[in-house]
């Protein structure tokens, strides 16, 4: 594992801290930022968050998707938890502990905020990071590719409506358009741009030279356009941080138990399935990780005036890492109650 992702919950600290001192003593630079905007879209966050996911989209082969028939229960298990669990479970839990729990300690109008955010993250599952963790506990990487590869194309379907549906039943009034515009924006066009580039490559210089030679640079990219982000965004969030600390936490609280809630359903599922460990704990890890950048240019872009959304989402960034490699560890220890399982190969 990189220093970069196992060190990412330090380094969004460290970008909050910069961006809250911009925002606090270089107030120029958000002022900036809320005039270079189209449709309340502000273009130089929006530049930076298309360089985080284009990358990421360049290491999924989604060619691999015409495996899916060979075996396809862990695939059927991916779908069902990401699909018609997590988004609605991140909402109940979101909304008992926002509403309910933490009414005494959140402002009304935040606590919806915070919710939205979590709706939105919720519906956002499975990134590249997944393969990260997959290696971590030997997982099946041929078949963890597909899983990657076919979640990330129902997202294309499913993303809107859920995320719609959801924001709906928590009252929020939907900006359709704006809605639909994100996920364009911020995945049909990088996936579509990944996929030629990819196939490009491939065809003129090989699949090695792209794995070993442009994936990494690419990379390089992703790191800079994610810290770039992560420090604008606290800047133009610095008087809602420094008013609200304790939120931070707060907010940690239904996502971490969300994390684990969906990653033990989905990994003793795969058990009870008779599925081998190197598919059921990479299912488990799809199930659990949220696909946090598109996550936060969707919050951006649909509620721009509402800070504690965007807010929301950064904070799964923040507790993804450190949980995630907690859940490696579990898995990698209860390994031994999936011999004699079933191997899937893709």
């Amino acid at each position: 594992m990189k220093a970069f992702e196992k060190y990412l919950t330090l380094v969004v600290l460290l970008c909050m801290l910069i961006g809250i001192l911009i925002g606090q003593y270089v107030q120029f630079i958000p002022n900036l930022l809320n005039q270079l905007t189209i449709a309340e879209i502000s273009m130089p966050i929006a530049v930076l968050i298309w360089l985080m996911i284009f990358p990421m989209m360049l290491k999924v082969d989604f060619s691999s998707v015409k495996n899916i028939r060979k075996n396809p229960k862990g695939l059927y298990l991916t779908w069902t938890a990401n699909w018609l669990i997590k988004p609605f479970t991140m909402f109940l839990i979101s909304s008992l502990f926002f509403l309910i729990i933490f009414k005494p300690l959140i402002p009304e109008d935040l606590a919806q905020d915070y919710l939205a955010g979590a709706i939105i993250l919720g519906a956002a599952p499975c990134t590249a990071m997944v393969f990260v963790w997959s290696q971590l506990t030997k997982g099946n990487a041929s078949y963890t590719l597909v899983q990657v590869a076919t979640n990330n194309l129902i997202l294309l379907i499913l993303f809107v409506p859920i995320v719609g549906i959801l924001l709906g039943v928590g009252g929020f009034s939907i900006p359709w358009m704006t809605l639909f515009l994100s996920v364009v924006l911020f995945v049909v066009v990088p996936l579509t741009a990944a996929s030629l580039t990819r196939t490009s490559i491939i065809k003129h210089k090989g699949l090695d030279y792209l794995n070993e030679k442009v994936i990494p640079k690419f990379s390089k990219v992703t790191m800079i356009g994610l810290l770039l982000t992560l420090v604008l965004i606290f800047s133009l969030q610095s008087e809602l941080i420094i008013n609200n600390p304790l939120h931070i936490v707060l907010i940690s609280i239904p996502l971490i138990i969300q994390t684990f809630f969906i990653f033990f359903i989905t990994y003793y599922a795969a058990k009870k399935m008779r599925l081998s460990h190197d598919i059921a704990a990479p299912a488990g890890f799809i199930g659990a990780s949220n696909f946090f950048e598109l996550a936060v240019a969707v919050a951006i872009a649909l509620f721009p005036l509402n800070p504690g959304v965007a807010l929301a989402t950064i904070v799964g960034v923040l507790v993804e890492v450190p949980v995630m490699l907690l859940l490696v560890k579990i898995a990698n220890k209860t390994k031994d109650q999936f011999k004699g399982e079933i191997y899937e190969e893709a």
